[in-house]
């Protein structure tokens, strides 16, 4: 089937994520036991057109270029190194810097709302959801309350778990979502993960959870390849460029009430 629905495999998968709206693995887990639904926040809740993540990755630059004394492109090499060493550039400065972690999340969340749109189709279908729904994010409460404020679906979530909660160790680490699961008491074979990452899947996958990757419906500009890929692993029962869509067809709707 095209875009009205799922297909039964996997198709072409490479860095251009202009799949067909909904794929699902051979094999992969449903939906009709899940009691609790965990969603990411940066480029899965809002779509690139937003420009949250390219002026947050900005001020992170902003921010080790003013803490070394960096040229802008110096600053952006280290930040990558960072990322891609520790998990989070955060993770990096405060082990290696003892930097407060609050200051640095006050400062690279300090960004501008304008293109974040209200998303009605989405409110709806988180809303519809049957079971508990939680926001699950490597940014800060802060800039989750924002962002899902400005989108229309923050009252939808019973709560934000941020990299504040987690100790500071984000995913992928296995730490940072046990301690999730604990904190909110969540049965992992009872719930699904929502995540534009592959490999934040994999730890959630591992534990029981159902889990849905999200690609762009366009290729981002300010995002590496490798993090839009449309990705063909085990560990990812679907993969969605529509994630209200993907909600509204493929997931139980909650009972009515009285």
């Amino acid at each position: 089937m095209g875009p009205q629905g799922p297909i039964a495999v996997f198709g072409p998968m490479n860095a251009n994520p202009s799949v067909d709206s909904h794929l699902s693995s051979p094999g992969s887990r449903d939906f009709g036991h899940v009691d609790t639904w965990v969603f990411d926040l940066d480029n899965t809740l809002y779509p690139h057109t937003s420009r949250v993540w390219p002026q947050v990755d900005d001020r992170i630059t902003l921010y080790i270029a003013d803490l070394f004394g960096l040229d802008g492109m110096s600053a952006r090499a280290l930040q990558k190194f960072f990322y891609h060493k520790y998990g989070t550039t955060l993770r990096a400065l405060i082990d290696e810097y003892q930097i407060d972690p609050a200051d640095f999340l006050d400062f690279a969340h300090d960004i501008d709302h304008t293109a974040v749109e209200l998303n009605p189709a989405l409110g709806s279908a988180i809303e519809r959801l049957p079971g508990r729904k939680l926001i699950l994010t490597n940014g800060s409460r802060k800039h989750a309350e924002n962002v899902a404020r400005k989108i229309g679906i923050l009252d939808h979530f019973e709560d934000v778990f941020d990299i504040a909660a987690s100790n500071f160790v984000p995913k992928p680490d296995k730490r940072a979502y046990e301690i999730f699961l604990d904190r909110h008491a969540v049965e992992p074979t009872r719930a699904a993960m929502f995540e534009d990452i592959a490999k934040n899947l994999v730890v959630p996958h591992e534990l029981g959870m159902t889990t849905t990757l999200i690609v762009p419906k366009t290729l981002d500009p300010f995002r590496e390849s490798f993090e839009q890929e449309a990705v063909k692993t085990p560990e990812i029962d679907y993969i969605t460029n529509d994630l209200a869509d993907f909600l509204r067809t493929h997931t139980p709707l909650a009972p009515k009430q009285d």
